[in-house]
């Protein structure tokens, strides 16, 4: 190429080309300083750096079936990556749901009361909602593919600890650390796929596989944790989340696209807005411990609405936090607040926060509906749930066909729907002596069927509604969002069922799961508080298919080129 540039500026007349080459040597130079000025002081910019690779490795990529358009890598490649990703979804709430079929045996080896085994799983929650947002922006900051990675090393790392705990307070941090790696997994996850896949069907199938990952981690959780804790140890359950984290890390470092390095040494601490990552970390912690505290010690325990009345304070004052340095542009705020001026982004948040609230609540009152009721054991109760596992993978396969072929509010109304109908059949007065195959067989393939179309599409639709640079913040919000949901969701949903079971009693709510309290297979009082708390679950669906109805009427195709 520069011989040819010699030979046309030496026919070009009369300039000396080693003139013109230095000249154009100047140029570039200049060129390139302006650029290196105009780039924000980040070391590690995550999507610039996909995009970057994206666009260096397209002409070697492959169609994705849909006009011709390539894909960013070779097809085996790509589909390793977006397994890799969803498998932290997947792995998120696989922990959660297979250390609850197993809180009884837990808490008999370690000594555990009743009244605190539920740290055993609020630990983990606690630590991944707190600091999900935080994780985000650090992600957006320091590379995506660094973050997810020390996630998922330190996952493994504090799930091989774990069993090796010989008390209760040991036991509950290192859950609680377990939790800090999730948080560091999930948002990324969505964000590496955010910059990796240009619009089009391979996006449309990378983002229903990401999106089915926590629902199927949720079902395949119970049959997990019921497996294992029937046949081996309780201990293995952590041990093997501990291997499959191991994979994970061992993929990402081979799948997850390298960034370019940067030239130019400058720190990025000065990018990130700790102040504000103190305050919603400490704000949703103060939360959250409330709410999951309240069922325990009581509601009307003074320092219970106490904390909830200082961490909403705490939120509020984040909120106008963010709204200031977002408005001075002197910092980078950690939440963008104008991104809620997107009536349909903020309705996508609020049907988020119901769905994850119903649905997981729904997987809680079966789980009760079985064991306490029923008088199942672990591995009877992890029979019936095989059903929706083998659903959730037909329908995360179909939903993908879907968000390019059907309208996005059509999927999100029966996606809602479904869940709440999945609730109302736990709770309508059918008799106890009806088949499983009746009503909760149904119940539970509906329940999976809304999972599963409505995780991907309100995933897809976040990626689309947020520029490139905040793709891991979007997936930190959507998923804190879901926590925060579970969290509220759980806490009303035991206190409706409490209610009702002291009212069926005529007993105070303290009496009610308090020392010494014990219910029996076929109790009636149970049975009332189950189907309560089941109407209470349908009822924030409903409220979620209202939304979707108001906010996305005349919504278009999600998936697609554009």
């Amino acid at each position: 190429m520069a011989i040819d540039a010699d030979v046309r500026e030496k026919k070009s007349g009369g300039v000396d080309g080693s003139g013109l080459r230095q000249k154009s040597r100047e140029s570039r130079l200049e060129t390139e300083a302006e650029m290196m000025q105009a780039q924000q002081p980040l070391v590690a910019k995550d999507e610039e750096a996909l995009e970057v690779r994206v666009a260096n490795e397209e002409e070697d990529g492959e169609g994705d079936g849909e006009g011709g358009s390539k894909l960013p890598f070779s097809k085996a490649r790509c589909i390793a990556l977006v397994l890799t990703v969803t498998c932290a979804a997947f792995l998120n709430t696989l922990g959660v749901q297979a250390s609850v079929i197993i809180l009884p045996t837990i808490g008999r080896h370690l000594n555990i009361p009743d009244s605190r085994q539920q740290w055993i799983v609020s630990a983990y929650n606690l630590t991944f909602g707190c600091f999900l947002l935080l994780w985000g922006r650090l992600a957006d900051v320091y590379g995506k593919r660094l973050i997810f990675i020390w996630g998922s090393v330190w996952i493994t790392v504090t799930s091989v600890i774990v069993p090796f705990m010989p008390n209760e307070i040991g036991f509950d941090v290192f859950r609680g650390l377990q939790g800090l790696g999730a948080a560091a997994m999930v948002p990324t996850a969505l964000g590496i796929l955010g910059v990796t896949f240009k619009p089009g069907k391979a996006k449309n199938y990378a983002f229903s596989c990401y999106g089915a990952g926590a629902p199927l981690g949720a079902v395949f959780g119970n049959i997990f944790g019921g497996v294992l804790g029937e046949y081996l140890d309780w201990q293995w359950v952590f041990w093997i989340f501990a291997i499959l984290g191991l994979l994970i890390t061992v993929a990402g470092y081979y799948v997850i696209p390298l960034p370019p390095l940067q030239t130019e040494p400058i720190s990025m601490r000065h990018d990130v807005d700790w102040i504000g990552g103190t305050l919603v970390t400490s704000g949703i912690l103060i939360l959250l411990f409330a709410l999951t505290e309240g069922n325990v010690v009581g509601w009307k325990t003074p320092w219970v609405p106490t904390l909830i009345a200082i961490s909403i304070l705490i939120i509020v004052i984040f909120v106008v936090w963010q709204h200031y340095l977002e408005k001075k542009g002197q910092r980078k705020p950690l939440m963008k607040v104008s991104i809620f001026k997107n009536k349909q982004f903020s309705a996508a948040i609020i049907i988020m926060l119901l769905f994850f609230a119903s649905f997981n609540n729904f997987l809680i009152t079966v789980t009760y509906w079985f064991q306490d009721y029923q008088g199942l054991s672990v591995i009877q109760s992890t029979i019936k749930f095989i059903p929706t596992g083998v659903t959730g993978c037909i329908v995360a396969f179909i939903t993908a066909h879907l968000l390019s072929r059907v309208r996005g509010d059509t999927i999100l109304v029966f996606g809602t729907f479904a869940v709440s109908i999945s609730s109302l059949l736990m709770a309508i007065p059918i008799p106890t002596t009806t088949s499983y195959w009746a009503y909760i067989f149904p119940a539970m393939i509906l329940s999976t069927c809304g999972a599963d179309t409505l995780f991907p599409i309100l995933t897809l639709f976040t990626a689309k509604s947020l520029p490139a640079e905040d793709q891991a913040l979007g997936g930190a919000l959507i998923n804190a969002v879901g926590q925060i949901g579970r969290a509220i969701g759980l806490a009303i949903m035991t206190a409706v069922q409490t209610a009702i079971m002291a009212k069926k009693l005529d007993v105070g709510v303290e009496t009610i799961g308090g020392e010494g309290w014990e219910t029996q297979p076929g109790d009636e009082a149970l049975k009332v508080g189950l189907r309560g708390a089941s109407y209470f679950n349908a009822g924030i669906a409903v409220v979620a298919v209202v939304v979707a109805m108001v906010f996305f009427r005349g919504a278009g195709k999600v998936g697609g080129k554009h």
